[in-house]
């Protein structure tokens, strides 16, 4: 049994069975959770496991299932429980990814970028639980959180079944900026590697922005996430009054000018990311005329 210390909202639940002998032992094991500690078998069951390949690793998924006691116990007489390795992984409240827009440079196949935010780490069927991109140059995924945050750290898990090598050099980029499609924005890290289904959480120190951006440079590159995780604080609502000074041949007297200039404006800030920005004025602007100041005057001298 094991203690989580307080009630966590499980996701899931991994298991590794032994290698050299024995596997079917584990068949027929069951996973409980709940707050019983006293009686677990009282607790509910996440999953049956029905079979493990020898020194395989299976996932099972407990959908939120709320305990702060997990137990993996086999019903019966005679019985032997092995375990070698076992992963219980938790849903955490201020996941900032969860339910975010997101998007990714090309798609490959039904690996769609939603995929990396599904809570599913696709430890038994990658191809419906990660996201991928085509082959190509610069690929790069995204989730947008929709204000701007103070960013802690980011988690990533990398596929298991194969190519643990493809993240090697991903940049993980935090910002406000949409240019280059995020490329541009300050990097928290660079992730050397990541071993096959294994979670990696990077520091990012509060850096602040609206958007994170994974990357990796170069060519004939696929960006594969099986779970993304972005934890911080916020939102960070600014409030910030500019003033502008416009060359402009025509009239701001008139309201209609003045709301076709704040429309391009706003159209300007969209392509440079701050899409939730309000622009109105202030004050009606004011006209600055510019006098052209007359030649100094030469004084005539008279010949006598």
């Amino acid at each position: 049994m094991l203690d989580l210390l307080k009630t966590y909202s499980v996701n899931r639940v991994t298991i590794t069975n032994r290698f050299d002998c024995c596997n079917t032992r584990i068949n027929g094991s069951e996973i409980r959770i709940g707050n019983n500690s006293s009686d677990f078998f009282s607790n509910p069951v996440c999953a049956v496991v029905s079979t493990i390949p020898a020194g395989a690793t299976y996932s099972y998924l407990c959908d939120g299932m709320e305990g702060r006691y997990v137990t993996v116990n086999i019903p019966g007489d005679s019985k032997i429980l092995t375990l070698c390795e076992v992963g219980v992984y938790v849903i955490f409240q201020d996941n900032l990814a969860a339910g975010r827009n997101v998007t990714q440079s090309s798609t490959y196949g039904l690996w769609s970028a939603e995929h990396a935010i599904d809570f599913n780490p696709g430890l038994t069927k990658s191809w419906s639980a990660c996201s991928s991109t085509k082959v190509q140059t610069n690929p790069w995924w995204r989730v947008d959180l929709s204000s701007v945050y103070r960013v802690s750290s980011v988690v990533i898990t990398n596929r298991l079944d194969c190519c643990p090598e493809r993240i090697n050099g991903a940049e993980i980029r935090i910002g406000n900026s949409l240019e280059n499609n995020g490329k541009n924005n300050p990097i928290c890290t660079v992730i050397s590697s990541i071993p096959a289904g294994v979670s990696s959480t990077y520091i990012c120190n509060d850096m602040e922005g609206r958007y994170v951006n994974l990357i990796i440079p170069g060519d004939s590159r696929i960006l594969t996430l099986c779970e993304v995780e972005v934890y911080g604080e916020g939102p960070l609502l600014k409030k910030t009054l500019v003033k502008i000074k416009l060359k402009s041949s025509s009239t701001l007297s008139e309201p209609e000018m003045r709301a076709q200039l704040l429309s391009q404006l706003q159209s300007v800030l969209e392509e440079r990311g701050f899409s939730d920005v309000t622009l109105k004025w202030s004050q009606p602007p004011e006209m600055e005329v510019k006098r052209k100041e007359a030649a100094p005057a030469q004084s005539a001298r008279r010949k006598r």
